[in-house]
């Protein structure tokens, strides 16, 4: 019998690894932006997002798909053994495809001839995801192996990075350790994970029980992917380089706190799915509204710090060329509060209850409208009309999700005294950033200085206002200090 792990331990140990992650972005980023210069970086970002369509093709939605259905089986090895394996097999032929397609392109746009080189480095990522098998890992709830594994491979990423990348033209050895520190672990999990199932390339699948579920979530999945990244594509095509370095410093910071926020959610999809799955509705709408509580607790205060300080936040990781990237960044961090909400109802609720149509819908229409909004806008407003589409479709995902998940759950009263008692407190972080920025102190210590103080602040305001969460946290404290 598999033993359920704490999902706070789960949590933590996520947000380790989600740190982690970040803290190769963050320490290399101001270091590769300032040696690679916005040409570069923008070259860099382009190629980037076209691998992210292959890599989506290659995952065809296999990931969500395996952790929902799989977590049905793990505690019967012989059935899990078959299952890991079908799946498997069908993620290595969508892999296959996904390199075909590649090929293809690279062959026949003239617009990919100048990128082929790095684009070809970034493939190498697709077959490293696919045997990396990370989906066994999130099934059974390995948090741990995953963030031990991830300390050491940032950590020598980084070294790498320091060492090797020295001049503008090094932003293809930049490509090169960046698949490394995404991937290049994935070899260890193709070998530690026979510790959970014997994987094995076979034919005899369930194709037809498999494939339709799969296709509907890989379509929802691509419509997704099409908002998320057509912004950086169609800057490639419709604007130059420049625009597209400019932009890549305000995404950049809205995936590393959007990442960071959605750390919660990941380790709690799993346990949601079987919950939900073993039709243990009582546990498992008490672990969704703990979750919604904890996730607004964590965002808004990060929305409303992201916007006022987004200037000393882009003079941080970048230098001075880049300030052009603050308006973008403002306007991102109100898409970070769609995406996060949209994202619980959307994973944490429609997916499990296999209302898999439903977001594909929802990612559709919001696709569509980002991609419009791109076409008319990017030629006038270039990297601010790419925020602003996103904007656009996340709260068009969110709303659209929102509505629907509510009918499969309802939300309960603590959920208002939570959104009330935290809007107050960002009141206050508000008041705080906006006070501070008044003093006139250099960036950094006007940035160090708002984000210490208006935790302190929130945090306090919390307690003042009576937040349940935030009672019941303070209160585990003081017990475990009294122990």
């Amino acid at each position: 019998m598999t033993k359920n792990k704490s999902l706070g331990v789960n949590a933590l140990l996520n947000g380790i690894r989600t740190v982690l992650n970040l803290l190769f972005p963050i320490i290399t980023f101001p270091y590769v932006s300032r040696v690679l210069q916005v040409e570069n970086i923008g070259k860099y970002n382009f190629a980037l997002s076209l691998n992210q369509y292959f890599l989506l093709i290659a995952a065809l939605g296999i990931t969500t798909y395996a952790i929902r259905e799989g977590t049905k089986y793990r505690d019967q090895r012989k059935e899990f053994d078959q299952f890991a394996s079908e799946i498997f097999s069908i993620n290595l032929v969508s892999t296959i495809v996904a390199y075909l397609l590649m090929v293809i392109c690279l062959i026949t746009v003239p617009k990919f001839y100048s990128y082929r080189l790095i684009i070809l480095i970034f493939s190498i990522e697709l077959i490293f995801t696919t045997i990396g098998t990370e989906w066994i890992f999130s099934i059974f709830e390995e948090y741990a192996y995953i963030t031990i594994r991830s300390i050491v491979f940032k950590v020598v990423s980084i070294i790498l990075l320091l060492v090797l990348v020295r001049k503008p033209e090094d932003y293809i050895i930049y490509a090169g350790i960046t698949v490394f520190a995404n991937a290049g672990s994935n070899i260890l999990n193709f070998i530690h994970a026979k510790k959970y199932c014997q994987l094995r390339i076979t034919l005899d699948c369930n194709w037809r029980k498999h494939i339709a579920p799969i296709l509907v979530i890989f379509a929802s999945t691509m419509a997704t992917s099409i908002y998320v990244n057509s912004d950086m594509t169609m800057l490639g095509f419709m604007a130059t380089n420049y625009e597209v370095g400019i932009y890549s410093v305000s995404s950049k910071v809205y995936r590393i706190v959007k990442m960071m926020l959605s750390s919660v959610l990941v380790v709690s999809i799993p346990r949601l799915a079987l919950l939900m799955g073993q039709n243990r509705m009582g546990e498992y709408k008490k672990t969704l509204m703990r979750i919604f509580n904890v996730l607004t607790i964590l965002v808004l205060p990060a929305v409303v710090g992201l916007y006022l300080l987004s200037k000393e936040i882009v003079l941080l990781i970048s230098d001075a060329t880049y300030i052009q990237a603050v308006t973008s960044l403002q306007l991102l961090s109100i898409a970070l509060a769609f995406c996060i909400f949209g994202w619980i109802f959307n994973q944490c609720v429609l997916i499990p209850a296999k209302k898999e149509k439903i977001v594909l819908i929802a990612t559709i229409v919001s696709a569509i409208a980002n991609i419009v909004i791109n076409f008319v806008l990017i030629p006038v407003w270039k990297e601010n009309a790419a925020a602003f589409s996103t904007v656009v479709a996340e709260a068009i995902m969110m709303i659209i999700c929102l509505y629907y998940g509510l009918k499969v759950v309802r939300l309960n009263s603590d959920v208002v005294n939570n959104i009330v008692t935290v809007a107050l407190g960002c009141i206050v972080v508000s008041l705080i950033c906006i006070l501070i920025r008044q003093l006139g102190m250099p960036d950094i210590f006007t940035l160090c200085i708002s984000v210490f103080a208006s935790v302190l602040g929130y945090s306090f305001s919390l307690i003042l206002f009576r937040n349940r969460i935030a009672l019941e946290f303070t209160k585990k404290v003081f017990i475990r200090l009294k122990k």
